[in-house]
């Protein structure tokens, strides 16, 4: 059971109160959160950055509190602030990365190399840190974490700032990496990705795990039904009354029928991850889409229940 107090002048803050989970080699974890949750405390105690103030928590088999060094042998770590020397090249960065987890010139070269091109960064590889737009330094950061390989890979939110060409390349690195057994801690605010990639997800709230499983186990606890329909821009402010009731899924279509809305497509699907973080913690991590703009209504209604 893992907790950080922070004291404070008006009252001690838990950012961390009774943590509990393992990570099995060959598996990426999901770890959910808002802001603020702390997603990040963790990553920082079990990367020994940060020191608990109860509990203990091991790494590799090592405790991060005595025996630092040798978690950090086995660790690669890319925290939400990018560590890049603004005067040094993104192949420089990468070369010298290989070199300090002890790795031969000859092999950083091209390891650099190689993760300069599946980043999508070979074009820039001898331009300057200083000269990177803020998805490139994000890139950089991830692979300089990858570059030995590491038994242990925490991502601290990897694909804020990413389009969607760097997160699906991210993606697959990630895949790649857990066939190769690592075990990969992903904290992110992406529910999509979570559920794309995870194998278990815990959903951390108020510093307290509220939950932990498979992605679809998670989903399988939640009673609720989306529908998303579109109609016509005319008939947009009806729909918008009537989808806003909490009736079951029949008898809001038939309230749309009786009031004379025409639908131009709906779809009806089963429980996101949306869903189980939103009854877990009883606000959404995203906003979620809600009336469009133009001349179709796109709505997504929740809590229906599976009538």
């Amino acid at each position: 059971m893992l907790g950080k107090r922070y004291e404070a002048q008006a009252a001690a803050v838990d950012a961390l109160a009774d943590v509990s989970f393992t990570v099995e080699a060959g598996e990426v974890f999901g770890f959910l959160g808002r802001n603020g949750a702390g997603k990040s405390t963790t990553v920082r105690i079990l990367t020994t950055l940060l020191a608990p103030t109860s509990g203990t928590a091991r790494v590799g088999g090592h405790d991060v509190m005595e025996e630092p060094s040798a978690v950090r042998q086995m660790i690669g770590a890319a925290l939400q602030e990018a560590a890049l020397d603004e005067l040094m090249t993104g192949r420089e960065h990468l070369v010298l990365a290989g070199r300090l987890v002890g790795l031969t010139k000859p092999a950083a070269g091209e390891r650099a190399d190689e993760l300069l091109t599946a980043f999508g960064l070979s074009g820039a590889a001898d331009r300057v840190a200083a000269t990177y737009s803020g998805g490139m330094r994000r890139r950089l950061d991830v692979s300089m974490a990858m570059v030995r390989r590491p038994p242990v890979l925490f991502l601290d939110e990897p694909t804020t700032g990413l389009d969607p060409q760097g997160r699906r390349a991210l993606w697959q690195h990630i895949a790649d990496l857990r066939s190769e057994g690592t075990a990969v801690f992903l904290t992110t605010q992406y529910l999509a990705e979570a559920d794309e990639l995870a194998d278990r997800v815990a959903i951390i709230h108020d510093g307290r795990i509220a939950a932990i499983g498979t992605p679809q186990e998670l989903k399988d606890r939640v009673d609720v039904t989306t529908v998303r329909l579109e109609v016509g821009a005319a008939s947009r402010a009806t729909a918008a009354a009537v989808t806003g009731d909490r009736s079951g899924v029949p008898a809001m279509l038939a309230r749309l029928a009786a009031a004379g809305v025409e639908i131009e497509r709906l779809a009806i699907m089963p429980p996101t991850l949306e869903d189980v973080f939103v009854k877990l913690t009883g606000s959404e991590i995203e906003v979620s889409a809600g009336l469009g703009e133009g001349g179709s209504l796109s709505a997504v209604r929740r809590g229906l229940g599976r009538s």
